[in-house]
């Protein structure tokens, strides 16, 4: 696997991810703010950037020392004080930077509801979460304008539980689920290694919690690499 470039690995999935790639001897490089924490990453042995992700030139910063033919992930979100949302201005910051550089493959993680997933969302979910989704939605449409061949993940309700192994990745607009944290890093591993999901978007939940009009069909990604130890 080729050395990856992790944005939002300060916390929750990114940070999963991060720990997952270092059990399987990947270098691994994480852009974390001036003010984040970053002890856990630094024991693992993780190359911190400092920087913030709305910022072009700290993105841009962040590549200077990562070889092209790297593997970049994005699991960016939040809000900054004035409003913007890191969903939008961020990943799309984080996207330039990537063409620009030249990577091997790009997963962005956003969020069930997300694109063609949108006319399927509940008034419930639109009130709550309905913002932040439509900014997420604009990052995926700005990334397969520019980096068609892009993959992008987006989970269901997010849960800190310890991984199930059941998270199963789905074409389906109308899925909906759960899916705990742990599982959805180690999709990405998986999807990292698999040719086949470029290009594709995924909704990812847990197989007991997956929900949908449509027969429930897993796309099939090769097996899991296991971790040497």
């Amino acid at each position: 696997m080729r050395p990856i470039l992790i944005f939002g690995a300060s916390r929750g999935v990114g940070l999963v991810l991060a720990r997952l790639m270092q059990q399987h001897d990947v270098p691994v490089t994480a852009m974390l703010r001036p003010a984040t924490a970053n002890d856990y990453l630094a024991s693992m042995g993780a190359h911190i950037v400092r920087g913030d992700a709305l910022s072009k030139k700290d993105v841009a910063g962040a590549f200077a020392g990562i070889p092209t033919g790297c593997d970049v992930v994005s699991t960016l979100s939040g809000r900054a004080p004035d409003g913007t949302y890191v969903d939008e201005t961020g990943n799309i910051n984080v996207i330039d930077a990537a063409v620009a550089h030249g990577v091997h493959r790009f997963v962005l993680v956003t969020s069930i509801g997300c694109g063609d997933m949108a006319p399927y969302r509940s008034e419930r979910a639109i009130a709550a979460f309905g913002a932040a989704v439509d900014a997420k939605t604009r990052a995926e449409d700005y990334l397969r304008r520019v980096m068609p061949a892009a993959t992008i993940i987006r989970p269901g309700g997010l849960r800190s539980d310890p991984g199930t192994g059941r998270g199963i990745l789905s074409r389906d607009p109308e899925m909906h689920g759960f899916i705990n944290r742990d599982d959805v890093a180690e999709l990405i591993v998986r999807v990292l290694g698999d040719p086949a999901t470029i290009g594709q978007a995924f909704a990812a939940v847990d197989a007991e919690t997956a929900q949908t009009v449509n027969p429930i069909r897993p796309f099939e990604l090769r097996p899991a690499i296991p971790v040497v130890s």
